[in-house]
């Protein structure tokens, strides 16, 4: 007889034992339905993360690096030549095609000259030297829009303009209370005197430079009415071109363009990460003094809950259909010792034992064919829901940890007034929200891959316990029975 005629009949004439084994079936494959689209769905939303944010990479000197290089001990003393990154080697890499937007900086200090006075609201007290602070801080940056406190609009121009990557090397910008204090406009001439401290055994440099006074900016910290050195006030903190700081701090710029203490190049990808590499040493980079590492801080804050929703997701399929392989397959091995009777019967009349083991396949096949169709019904409906909860889980556990890393008010006089002696410029991406929703695609790909997940269930826990059905004797079968 026919087997896929008897598997037929089996199927109908035991309607319980069939919808249970297409109910255990439907729920194995949209359970591992669910965890493939899910999983789809962060993939998607990675890679348009990714496309939408890119990575940072910085350049700035390894010190260490350096003196292992040049075999040189740490002495404390001035760094020599090949310490120095010039401005027209960090212009070629900016030039590269996978940079979507660099800046560098350089910092200095600046003492201030006859008509000029630093700004001190509260008066130091009595006794205290306030010549070593008296001083400005020289920001030099290619672009001052870049900078964290004008890209976070904590400090705006409210008069000319900032500083860009046209400024000529004698442009400087000033804070408004600055201004006020000294007199100056826009279109101003400053006097600025080199700030930078002499190393021992080294003549003081008085060298005096004229600065253009091309903007003016207005920050959002107070004074809080105690007495804080000028060097650390932001108020007395100056914006100029990294050119104009490289003066300021005694050097010159040279033909190949000032120092540049720190770059950052904004790229579209993470993985262009190598190839900037490969155009940094091409523009005559020492990337082992000068290395580049990225920061994809804002592209993990983005894909970091999603990915471990994904990552969940890809454990629930391989749990689910490990454990749907194991109940599978004690069912299937207890129908069979339920039907030694049916077996023994058909083994004595001929049947070849393959076709036996065929018969059950055919069985259980087909309760998987109908569980994947009933799965592909309302897998989609039922992913985004789960896809949701799961990811609305982690997005909230995110916030709080990221809550829990931020610090509270108050610190130190530094970090009170904005950090006036950090002038380094920040381009670490901004914090964003993670991505907290999915969009959950149920297509032709999905629906072959769950069912061939299906039908390999199937398969497995089919012939591991039906293997025993090969060594079946129709004699000892039947009178033995169970």
């Amino acid at each position: 007889m026919n087997l896929f005629k008897r598997a037929w009949w089996r199927l109908t004439s035991r309607p319980g034992k069939t919808v249970m084994l297409v109910g255990l079936f439907s729920v194995i494959c949209t359970l591992v339905l669910s965890g493939f689209l899910i999983r789809s769905a962060a993939a998607r939303a990675a890679d348009d993360a990714k496309a939408g944010v890119g990575a940072v990479a910085t350049m700035q000197l390894d010190l260490d690096a350096l003196m292992e290089k040049e075999n040189t001990p740490a002495t404390g003393g001035p760094i020599g030549p090949g310490g120095d990154l010039r401005r027209s080697v960090v212009d070629k890499v900016c030039a590269s095609s996978v940079v979507r937007h660099c800046n560098y900086s350089n910092e200095s200090v600046a003492a201030p000259t006859t008509g000029s006075k630093v700004y001190q609201p509260v008066p130091p007290p009595p006794g205290t030297d306030t010549t070593p602070t008296a001083l400005f801080m020289a920001d030099g940056v290619r672009d001052q829009q870049s900078v964290s406190d004008f890209r976070n609009g904590e400090s705006k121009i409210v008069s000319g303009r900032a500083i860009g990557p046209a400024s000529k090397s004698d442009e400087v910008v000033v804070e408004r209370r600055l201004a006020r204090q000294n007199g100056w406009k826009v279109g101003d001439r400053i006097r600025l005197k080199v700030g930078a401290l002499n190393w021992e055994g080294q003549k003081k440099n008085e060298d005096e430079f004229t600065f253009r006074l091309v903007g003016v900016y207005a920050g959002e910290t107070t004074d809080t009415g105690r007495y804080v050195p000028a060097i650390m006030h932001p108020v007395n903190r100056l914006f100029v071109t990294p050119d104009g700081a490289t003066l300021l701090s005694g050097k010159k710029p040279e033909a190949n363009g000032g120092l540049v203490l720190r770059a950052t190049f904004t790229l579209g990808d993470p993985a262009d990460m190598s190839r900037l590499k490969e155009d940094a040493k091409a523009a005559g980079a020492d990337l082992d003094v000068f290395p580049l590492t990225v920061n994809d801080k804002q592209y993990r804050q983005l894909v970091g809950p999603i990915s471990r929703t994904a990552d969940f997701a890809t454990v629930t399929v391989w749990i689910v259909a490990l454990a749907g392989t194991v109940i599978l397959a004690l069912i299937v091995a207890s129908s069979l010792r339920e039907r030694r009777t049916e077996l023994g019967i058909l083994l004595s009349l001929g049947e070849r034992k393959p076709r036996l083991l065929g018969q059950h396949l055919v069985e259980v096949v087909s309760c998987a064919v109908i569980a994947v169709g009933l799965a592909s019904a309302g897998g989609q409906i039922l992913s985004q829901a789960i896809g949701d909860r799961l990811l609305a889980g982690e997005v909230s556990s995110a916030r709080k940890s990221a809550a829990a890393g931020d610090g509270g008010p108050g610190g130190n006089a530094t970090t009170d007034f904005g950090g006036g002696a950090q002038a380094l410029v920040e381009e670490a991406p901004p914090a964003v929200e993670p991505i907290d929703s999915l969009d959950v695609r149920l297509g032709t790909a999905d629906i072959a891959l769950v069912g061939a997940t299906g039908l390999g269930i199937a398969t497995l826990a089919t012939l591991v316990p039906g293997a025993r059905v090969l060594r079946l004797h129709p004699r000892s079968i039947l009178t033995k029975g169970d």
